[in-house]
């Protein structure tokens, strides 16, 4: 049941923001694009409802249970930064928006972007791993709580790829090509670092 809940749970979050988007600029309904938009976390909060529940009733802690945190952990990182890059790409396409600035490539301003993008897996572990520790607590029996924990060191691997992959960014930063607009925005061959300033149009901003 739960995992079906997890499928249900992923169609409904791109249902929500499909339907949010098309009211946002289609309809030119704001303020219930937006309201939509915002009913998001709602999807979450019924699987972890019902997580809860599962374990209440004396289910066996599985895989089940450590894949429904890491999938809230993985919204709770990464949720509103993949709806603010589909809200530029609407606000430009339907909403008649400037285009959105799209990532930068090189330099520090890249490797400072990768960083951002791993703060989110971060965050995700995090949450996951206080969902499952609770779990642990509120089973409170070590002999059937090894899949849970075995979870949260999962969560934290796939934080710790992903971090070395930022981090090569930083120490092997990837240089502008010569005569570009960021080779030439600084001092030396990356440019100051900084990013350019993102249009937001009608964006979520």
């Amino acid at each position: 049941m739960i995992v079906t809940l997890i499928v249900v749970c992923e169609v409904g979050f791109w249902v929500l923001l499909a339907a949010g988007l098309a009211t946002r600029y289609l309809l030119r309904m704001p303020r219930t694009g937006l309201a939509l938009l915002l009913m998001e976390p709602l999807l979450e909060l019924v699987l972890l409802v019902v997580t809860v529940l599962d374990l209440a009733k004396g289910a066996e802690p599985s895989w089940r249970h450590g894949l429904a945190a890491l999938y809230i952990g993985y919204t709770a990182g990464h949720g509103h930064r993949t709806v603010r890059w589909l809200d530029g790409h609407a606000a430009h396409r339907l909403g008649g928006g400037p285009p959105p600035a799209k990532p930068p490539r090189h330099g520090a301003a890249r490797a400072r972007h990768e960083g951002r993008v791993w703060l989110g897996t971060a965050v995700g572990a995090a949450v996951a791993t206080g969902l499952l520790q609770s779990a642990v607590w509120y089973v409170g029996d070590p002999a059937r709580t090894g899949s849970l924990e075995d979870w949260m060191h999962t969560a934290w691997r796939i934080a710790a790829v992903h971090g070395v992959f930022a981090l090569s960014y930083a120490l092997f930063p990837k240089r502008a090509p010569r005569g570009s607009a960021e080779a030439g925005s600084g001092p030396g061959p990356v440019g100051d670092g900084r990013e350019p300033v993102r249009p937001t149009g009608r964006g979520l901003g």
